[in-house]
């Protein structure tokens, strides 16, 4: 088999989504797959051409049961890394739903035991977040939000990462 990969899921947050960005396109063999809320969202941050020059292989959610995440058992993947991740798409991961390509990567990726890094938007009742156009927004996360954070930290085989700088960490540690 060849070099493993890493499958990069984009959800449709904007908090952490550049710095996430700058993070994981520095890295080779990494497989981009985009949710329907990603794609607006990497337009209004004016993400879009860079995630898509960058040469990698990008996948865009067409069907919620995408044939893609067969590459999970395959071997295929090294390591899953869900960032930034949704209070929604972290709901689902913890309730087990599995309606989108992101939560079906989440599913497939923990059934295959392949390390699952995930960087929540709601880590704290209050942060600060950059929106699309540079400023500053004051956020204020639910606390079912928090509460679905703190279920996922107890997931075996999850890694739920605080800073993309942490995000790194971790994922050095699983390649």
């Amino acid at each position: 088999m060849g070099e493993q990969r890493i499958a990069w899921a984009i959800t449709g947050a904007g908090h952490l989504l550049t710095e996430s960005a700058e993070r994981l396109l520095r890295r080779e063999h990494v497989d981009i797959f985009l949710s329907r809320a990603a794609e607006e969202v990497l337009r209004m941050y004016r993400l879009k051409e860079h995630i898509y020059g960058h040469g990698a292989h990008v996948y865009r959610e067409t069907l919620a049961s995408s044939p893609l995440v067969v590459r999970f058992p395959k071997g295929i993947y090294r390591v899953l890394v869900v960032a930034p991740a949704t209070s929604n798409s972290v709901a689902k991961f913890v309730h087990g739903i599995s309606d989108s390509l992101v939560t079906n990567l989440f599913a497939q990726a923990g059934k295959s035991r392949v390390p699952i890094i995930v960087l929540p938007t709601d880590l704290a009742p209050e942060m600060d977040s950059v929106g699309p156009h540079g400023d500053l927004i004051k956020v204020y996360p639910r606390p079912i939000d928090l509460e679905n954070t703190e279920k996922l930290r107890r997931f075996a085989g999850v890694t739920v990462v605080t800073s993309v700088e942490e995000m790194e960490r971790c994922l050095d540690t699983c390649l």
